[in-house]
């Protein structure tokens, strides 16, 4: 009875080894009959290459289900950038130090949630991106100079990956890596460089000299001046806060065009002569192009932002405006924004 019983078994193991072998077989020859792998496009694959597309990146984008954290959200860049991102229908949590300031007010009834936060507290940071999906991150040179500047930037980025943050967006500066020796260009670049190797999905958008800062010198232009050492037939770049945001959002909403994507902007470029000549048309009366010498400037701005005039002036923004132009047309010129400018200093 016992032998019986071993022979049924050795049968049993013998049918179970055939069927595994048969199995087998079946697998290997569907594999077998798998077509090989094709080789991508040869642009496709340089593109997955140079954005560091990631599998858990979600490319298809609803606006109205994200919510991206906007940092320096009521200053230039950071409160342009939340405005386009409410126009496009995100859920923008401002960060500011005050939310019952003027600005952080307005950009409330505009549908931002604006919250406290302070880049020298990581706690209030950590709480602003708690469930946020997305990140828009400036940098301040001005409120405490390189290194404080450098310590903010990484601390953001830290917290970002800490936080889960899918999209971190970095507004930097044109030149960044161009080795100017300019203070705060050189700390930018030490925080894209930090950037570059955290295990965040990232775009930099980099903008040149801001249209915006000519209301600082509002109170020249009325006078018909324009005050600004460098040769007149210098040409020179510009971009509007607004188109800034225009492009942050282009990367928002299109990450599988954007991630690891380190994007110049401009907006116009003109010389200082033709500049003149677009503020006499705004402000309607004559101007005169006044020329301080450098040290006069110096001593009037300071150190730093003397010598990134003098860079303006030697080197200079190179960015390919004739490109931006095709993916956006409606890049603001300097005739459209001092116009506006114009027409607002009056109302």
């Amino acid at each position: 009875m016992v032998c019986l019983e071993m022979t049924e078994i050795l049968n049993l193991s013998r049918k179970a080894f055939f069927i595994c072998i048969f199995l087998l077989a079946a697998v290997l020859l569907v594999a077998c009959d798998r077509p090989d792998p094709q080789p991508a496009d040869s642009a496709d694959a340089e593109l997955q290459s140079s954005e560091q597309l990631a599998p858990d990146v979600d490319i298809t984008i609803e606006p109205e289900s994200r919510i991206v954290l906007v940092t320096g959200a009521t200053g230039t860049q950071g409160g342009a950038v939340a405005r386009e991102l409410l126009h496009r229908g995100y859920h923008v949590r401002g960060l500011t130090r005050d939310p019952q300031s003027e600005q952080s007010l307005a950009l409330e009834a505009e549908g931002a949630l604006m919250v406290r936060g302070d880049y020298d507290d990581p706690i209030s940071m950590a709480d602003a991106m708690k469930d946020a999906d997305a990140v828009f991150a400036v940098t301040l040179f001005w409120h405490g100079g390189y290194d404080a500047e450098v310590q903010h930037g990484k601390m953001l980025i830290d917290m970002a990956e800490t936080s889960g943050i899918e999209h971190f967006v970095l507004t930097s500066v044109a030149g960044a890596d161009d080795s100017t020796g300019i203070p705060h260009f050189e700390s930018k670049w030490e925080v894209e460089q930090y950037l570059h190797q955290s295990d965040l999905n990232w775009t930099v958008i980099r903008p040149v000299e801001f249209m915006d800062n000519w209301g600082w010198s509002l109170e020249n232009f009325r006078q018909g001046r324009l005050v600004d050492p460098r040769n007149p037939e210098s040409a020179h770049q510009w971009i509007a806060a607004r188109d800034i945001g225009y492009f942050v959002a282009e990367a928002l909403d299109g990450p599988g065009q954007w991630l690891g994507v380190t994007k110049e902007i401009a907006g116009d470029q003109l010389t200082l002569s033709e500049l003149q000549g677009v503020l006499a048309g705004a402000f309607d009366r004559d101007f005169e192009h006044v020329q301080p010498s450098w040290d006069e400037f110096e001593s009037e701005m300071g150190e730093e932002i003397t010598e990134m005039y003098r860079w303006f002036e030697n080197e200079g923004y190179a960015v390919d405006i004739d490109e931006l132009r095709e993916s956006h047309p409606n890049l603001q010129t300097a005739s459209e924004f001092l116009f506006d400018l114009a027409g607002s200093s009056t109302d």
